[in-house]
């Protein structure tokens, strides 16, 4: 059985020209987490509707998050009762601290800096306005995370001009395979 893929966007959701919604376009049993409100998230509520779609996924699934989706699967794996999965793809994770956080992101100011309960893989820009590439490094040192830096990509998201995003499915594979 292949390994199922749960993509998890960020604030605002992913919009039609995001790598995450070609990868769910390209690949029919990939499946989106979708939030009650992608404007004024909530992190005990999305990583509610994540151990739901977890659940309901299996212990087979990987994770492919963006941006504030990164700190809810850390929220997520920080409680310990959640349900098994087999690894995590981590892109752009945002520093909480960071001026531009989105104000409406409510609860999500303490990450969590404890190893993973899983593989994982952080993937940073050298140039993301949500976060320096010191602070995607101190998160794949605390979480044991692989980390990747993909030079000046911003916010690896659709102003990124990287379409499909060939190089993080290379990554994604690397998890499936593992």
């Amino acid at each position: 059985m292949a390994t199922s893929v749960l993509i998890l966007p960020g604030y605002q959701d992913s919009g039609a020209e995001h790598w995450q919604t070609l990868w769910e376009k390209e690949n029919p049993d990939f499946k989106r987490v979708i939030q009650n409100d992608w404007e004024h998230p909530i992190c005990h509520e999305w990583v509610a509707k994540l151990e739901e779609a977890v659940a309901e996924a299996g212990e087979d699934v990987i994770l492919v998050a963006h941006s504030l989706a990164c700190l809810v699967v850390a929220h997520w794996d920080a409680q310990k009762i959640h349900s098994s999965i087999k690894g995590a793809l981590f892109v752009a994770p945002p520093d909480p601290h960071s001026v531009v956080f989105p104000t409406t992101a409510q609860g999500f100011e303490n990450t969590p800096m404890g190893l993973l309960d899983f593989p994982s893989i952080i993937i940073a820009s050298t140039n993301d306005p949500y976060a320096t590439i010191d602070y995607a490094k101190s998160l794949a040192k605390a979480w044991g995370s692989a980390f990747v830096n993909v030079g000046d990509k911003g916010h690896i998201n659709s102003a990124s001009d990287i379409g499909s995003w060939e190089e993080g499915n290379a990554y994604l594979g690397q998890l499936q395979r593992a």
